[in-house]
């Protein structure tokens, strides 16, 4: 019988590949790719070094790297990779409460903030079944501000898990942010930490707790979609978070 103290067999190995471009992204690398050949090669080469810079910077914008997402009941996991900037018990909006979406009054929020040098690409916290999808339109205030998720331009989302359970997640835009795009919709069956959308370019991404899941992250946390928990059912609150 082997030690407890000897490791597992290794059976297969995971090497570290450099991240591909969303197909979202591919039109703006190459565009800029042109731009940046032209001003090379014909109008003004050292702009045009200049430029090479900024299609390297495109291309990571849109960067979609493998993640692994952890696997368990109970578990809600960041939609958006960035930083943790609020986390507090709000009124649910008022375009997914009711029975048809989250039906509580109050939940707790935690909104996490991307800036333009974070991944962009957005993952389902849960797996389940969307339900609802609400695009509303509005301003491009900075996203880090708390009445951004009143004002700004922002899109919904409900989704129930097998076990009757409701998460909304919303995507807001920002300053810099122009478009919200999504890539699922109303009855879509989704797995964990499944890409459903991103924003171009640097925003926040709230998601919105049931009563019985704790936050396990604290303000200033850095997360990465798909993989980093944030809430748990039944759970103690994260360190520095207020239960």
């Amino acid at each position: 019988m082997a030690s407890l103290d000897t490791p597992p067999a290794v059976t297969n190995t995971v090497k570290w590949r450099f991240p591909s471009v969303h197909p979202e992204g591919r039109k703006y690398v190459l565009i800029s790719a042109a731009i940046t050949i032209l001003f090379l090669f014909a109008i003004w080469d050292e702009l045009g070094f200049a430029l090479i810079g900024v299609t390297i910077w495109v291309a990571a914008f849109f960067r979609d790297p493998i993640r692994v997402t952890p696997q368990g009941p109970g578990m809600i996991i960041s939609p958006a990779d960035g930083l943790v900037t609020m986390i507090e018990r709000v009124p649910v909006p008022r375009e997914i409460a009711g029975p048809e979406g989250l039906n509580e009054a109050m939940r707790v929020r935690v909104s996490i903030f991307m800036s333009v040098f974070d991944v962009h690409i957005n993952r389902t916290p849960m797996a389940g079944t969307i339900r609802q999808v609400v695009y509303i339109a509005g301003k491009f205030l900075n996203a880090d501000l708390d009445k951004a998720s009143d004002e700004n331009e922002r899109q919904h989302f409900v989704m129930e898990t097998h076990d009757g359970t409701r998460v909304g997640f919303t995507q807001i835009a920002g300053l810099v942010a122009r478009r919200i795009v999504t890539f699922v919709k109303p009855g879509d069956i989704v797995a964990g930490g499944q890409r459903f959308g991103l924003i171009r370019f640097g925003s926040r991404v709230d998601v919105f707790l049931p009563d019985d899941y704790a936050p396990q992250v604290a303000l200033g946390q850095r997360c990465l979609a798909g993989e980093t928990l944030v809430g748990l059912k039944g759970g103690v609150a994260a360190q520095g978070v207020a239960q």
